[in-house]
């Protein structure tokens, strides 16, 4: 009699427990993907694309999806095209699969040898400090910052208070949560930024929910669209000027980049301009002086430091050039992603890629710096 049961993918317990019957010393990479937010689909692609870069003479992956439900299952269709190559995976991997649970499945228990996870989740349950909250109590190494930097880099309005407490220039802006937003209050906020204005949820990433509003009716409708994601707000003055990322890594001594230029192809670097159509222009390296260069790599890092990140992270700035008649700002602070997106047109990795840093070099970093830092945060938090 044929078992049912004998088709079904083994669970990781059962994976780990054969690797180890024949000596299998490698790293077991738990790779978490999709998630609740409005950026699963990114994730989804992300996902594939650092499955493919990851050697597996030195990594056992287990890749996990979170179905927009929240539900956790083994990545059936994943782990099967794994064992048949990294070029039979799909151009996105899907969250679905066997139903597992979070806990059992992320305990140390499970696995033997060294465990690493990759939360490759973007946006509010994933990015945001939840997951990586998760990940803590379980004890586990994970890529990318802790809970603290993921919280607030994620709430734009948090990281520009810190960030303007650090000195650190930027555009002008208000925040308002739900119950403020009166038609009074946004003719107000109108007066002192002047239009047009740049409306955001505070807690997304990707360019999802933003809107550029030029009258006060186009306001109105920009904070509705904007408050369907969050019950914050971000309103910002629109800068006239160029867009420029910087890509650092790394724990205690990070690293920048060189940094890119994103030349939209849209009004403005939207979501179908970041990820639909062909339409935005990346230049890589950014046309900058060498000492504009130098100048933003090391801002990038001072911001990467005073919101505590460690790992990774995207650093958005805008510069302000000189114009006739009125000095320009210079590199304006916009925004910090604590996991930028890994897909084939993403910036971070082209921006190490011009750096000198391949794909799957670039992987293997964080990876290796998910480690450095649990062992230091043992010391710090374990008596």
């Amino acid at each position: 009699m044929v078992d049912p049961a004998a088709d079904e993918p083994p669970t990781a317990a059962a994976a780990d427990a054969a690797a180890a019957a024949t000596g299998d010393e490698r790293i077991n990479l738990i790779v978490i993907f999709g998630g609740q937010s409005a950026e699963h689909d990114v994730s989804c692609v992300t996902a594939t694309h650092v499955l493919r870069a990851v050697d597996q003479t030195r990594y056992r992956i287990t890749p996990i999806g979170i179905d927009r439900d929240g539900h956790w299952q083994l990545a059936t269709a994943a782990v099967q095209a794994l064992a048949a190559g990294p070029d039979a995976l799909p151009e996105r991997l899907e969250a679905v699969g066997d139903a597992v649970s979070p806990t059992p499945l992320l305990s140390t228990a499970a696995f033997a040898g060294p465990v690493v996870v990759m939360p490759l989740l973007h946006g509010p349950l994933g990015e945001d400090g939840t997951v990586q909250g998760l990940l803590e109590l379980m004890d586990l190494p994970y890529v990318g910052s802790g809970v603290l930097a993921s919280a607030v880099g994620m709430d734009k309005a948090l990281a520009k208070e810190v960030l303007g407490f650090h000195g650190i220039a930027q555009a002008r802006w208000i925040s308002l949560r739900e119950h403020e937003v009166t038609p009074a209050r946004l003719l107000a906020v109108a007066d002192e930024l002047g239009l047009p204005v740049f409306v955001k949820p505070s807690n997304m990433g990707s360019s999802v929910g933003v809107s550029k509003a030029s009258t006060i009716e186009e306001l109105q409708h920009a904070v509705e669209h904007a408050l369907s994601y969050d019950e914050w707000v971000v309103i910002e003055e629109a800068i006239v000027g160029r867009e420029i990322e910087v890509a650092v890594l790394g724990n205690l001594d990070p690293r920048a980049s060189m940094p890119g230029e994103i030349v939209p192809g849209n009004d403005f670097y939207d979501y179908e301009d970041k990820y639909l159509v062909d339409g935005a222009e990346l230049l890589i390296p950014a046309p900058l002086t060498d000492e504009q260069t130098e100048t933003v790599r090391a801002l990038a890092v001072q911001v990467y430091r005073a919101l505590r990140c460690e790992g990774l992270a995207r650093v958005d700035f805008f510069f302000e050039p000189d114009r006739p008649g009125t000095a320009g700002r210079g590199f304006l602070i916009n925004e910090v992603n604590t996991m930028p997106g890994f897909t084939p047109i993403s910036m971070y990795p082209k921006m190490w890629q011009q750096t000198g840093m391949t794909y799957a070099e670039l992987v293997d970093n964080l990876i290796d710096l998910a480690g450095e830092r649990h062992r230091r945060r043992r010391r710090n938090t374990k008596h």
